[in-house]
């Protein structure tokens, strides 16, 4: 699944996925309470998935996993903390009591309401990158600049697809009724591996059309892509690399509202200036759809046919508090920066190398 980026840059190193070389700290939406029935534990795990975790904790505690409240899951090959909450009956002495060779109780406080899904504001990531040697160090300093001062396009990592990046083939197939599944979460998770195929499909086409619009006239990227004549007048006076085009899905960034882009000058403007972003459609009933020029663009990457709610996702993300220290001895590139929640660390490593 080619994924293409706006820098031509290669950029070749050793990166590992283990809790070692990557780290991840979620930052929750809101400040705990410090009162209330739940509990709120701050754990950190090692080489589990999120559920492992839950499942492990849920069978010590003798609750149900459902119980056990969570805000997003977390990369089993990592070093990784999160927040969750159990409501607190009589467990706290127990809990207390846990212990781990892969899971630690970092801290425990309360609060008034259970954690759920979607409820962080985002990650910090830490990473190292190994085998960084001359110039290619000065390749990644060069990248991560850009990255500072651009953002990224917020592509879906690997670990949306399986181990063999095919999830999506079998998500297709229970669509188009070709296959039965009958477990109801490896069934979404197949689907969804499916939308989040054909929103990456989308994306690299939009990222192409930016580029394009880097090295041609509107009117030769309007033949190139033979798109309607004028459908790109005044696009490529835009300052941001990623281009808005009339009909665009736009959403208040880093969470908001979704509105259609009308008065692109002023639109460009604010998306240039952090306040809102583009997004992409993952196919389903009930969403937003694009209109005008973006609409032509869209279309081929929704399906009718998948049964679920889509929803809109930021196309374009901006990376913060990047921090970087170059270990010369070891050819080590350490690398620190928040991402927003939803948005992929694999997919900036991935920038990192040049797709």
């Amino acid at each position: 699944m080619k994924r293409l980026y706006p820098l031509n840059v290669k950029n070749e190193f050793l990166f590992n996925q283990s809790p070692r070389d990557f780290i991840v700290q979620e930052v929750p939406l809101y400040e705990f309470s410090k009162e209330g029935e739940h509990l709120i534990i701050h754990i950190r795990k090692k080489d589990l998935t999120t559920w492992e975790m839950i499942e492990t904790l849920s069978k010590f505690l003798n609750i149900s996993p459902k119980d056990i409240g969570y805000a997003g899951l977390k990369d089993k090959h990592a070093l990784t903390t999160q927040y969750i909450s159990i409501l607190d009956k009589g467990i706290k002495e127990r809990i207390e009591k846990f212990q781990h060779p892969k899971i630690k109780i970092l801290d425990i406080t309360r609060h008034n309401n259970k954690i759920r899904v979607g409820h962080l504001k985002g990650n910090y990531f830490k990473i190292r990158l190994k085998k960084v040697l001359g110039v290619q160090k000065d390749k990644l300093d060069s990248t991560l600049k850009w990255i500072d001062s651009n953002g990224a396009p917020n592509y879906f990592g690997e670990q949306r697809f399986g181990v063999e990046n095919r999830n999506f083939e079998d998500g297709k197939k229970i669509v188009e009724g070709k296959l039965k599944v009958r477990d109801k979460k490896l069934k979404k998770l197949l689907i969804n591996s499916y939308q989040s195929y054909l929103f990456n499909l989308w994306l690299s086409k939009r990222v192409e059309l930016s580029l394009l619009l880097k090295e041609f006239s509107e009117r030769e990227v309007e033949e190139i892509l033979k798109l309607p004549q004028n459908s790109l007048k005044n696009i490529k006076s835009q300052k941001h690399f990623f281009k808005i085009l009339s009909g665009d899905v736009l959403m208040h960034y880093p969470y908001g509202r979704a509105f259609i882009a009308e008065n692109i000058e002023s639109e460009a403007e604010r998306f240039k200036n952090r306040d809102i972003s583009v997004t992409g459609v993952l196919s389903g009933k009930r969403v937003i759809r694009a209109e005008g020029v973006a609409k032509i663009f869209e279309e081929p990457y929704l399906k009718e046919n998948i049964a679920k709610n889509g929803f809109r996702r930021y196309a374009w993300i901006f990376v913060e508090d990047i921090k970087t220290e170059y270990i010369e001895q070891k050819a080590h590139y350490e690398i620190g920066f928040y991402l927003p929640k939803g948005a992929y660390a694999t997919n900036i490593i991935s920038f990192l190398k040049g797709g």
